[in-house]
């Protein structure tokens, strides 16, 4: 199959050569699911925690006598029974991280790349070239693809630093590493961009 490469104004300049078992892929919807939970559970830091019994400062001592007081009896003040004692059951730090197999996070990109490309949400430019660090120039490029008003994830070979610098400001705009891809960030986006050195890259990520 034949993928249409783009000038930066927008028209079709070139035709690509691309593999149908990556971008003619029936979308797995099970698949996609199980890499969005890993990728968002990952995100998560895990330093949650709260103090139990043993960790509250202080109740070494026997508040009162055990017995001829006619009250209940207490051992410590920091009984989980007491203002200010320990919490029972609380959370605890750990690590929440969920490692998806290669094989299934191939599957998933593949999956999404192919659904954002028959959907018209894939796009190749023949080179993505800010020549200034002007956010200025990079909007009126967004402006020629007609894409100012959408949410558009660019996947990038290499991490240039007048492309950073030039769309770090503008909404809805995020720049990404073309090897390793977030799928959940590729669904949530209206458009998907990225150039002929990205294209052979993806390739060869998802090959």
């Amino acid at each position: 199959m034949k993928i249409n490469i783009h000038s930066i104004k927008g028209d079709v300049v070139d035709k690509m050569d691309a593999d149908e078992k990556i971008f003619k892929v029936e979308l797995n919807k099970s698949v996609v699911r199980q890499a969005i939970l890993a990728e968002m559970t990952n995100l998560r830091q895990g330093t949650h925690a709260s103090k139990n019994r043993s960790s509250v400062r202080g109740g070494g001592k026997k508040p009162w006598k055990q017995k001829g007081r006619g009250v209940a009896r207490a051992g410590t003040i920091r009984s989980p029974l007491w203002k200010g004692g320990g919490v029972v059951f609380g959370p605890e730090p750990h690590s929440y991280k969920h490692k998806l197999p290669k094989k299934m996070k191939k599957l998933a990109r593949r999956s999404v790349v192919s659904d954002k490309l028959s959907r018209g949400e894939f796009m190749v430019l023949d080179s993505i070239n800010i020549k200034t660090k002007k956010t200025s120039e990079f909007v009126l490029m967004l402006k020629e693809l007609k894409l100012e008003n959408k949410k558009v994830t660019i996947l990038v070979s290499s991490f240039e630093e007048n492309l950073i610098l030039s769309s770090r400001n503008v909404r809805n705009v995020f720049i990404e590493d073309v090897k390793n891809i977030s799928v959940y960030d590729m669904i949530d986006s209206d458009m998907v961009v990225t150039d002929k050195q990205g294209l052979s890259n993806l390739i060869e990520a998802l090959a």
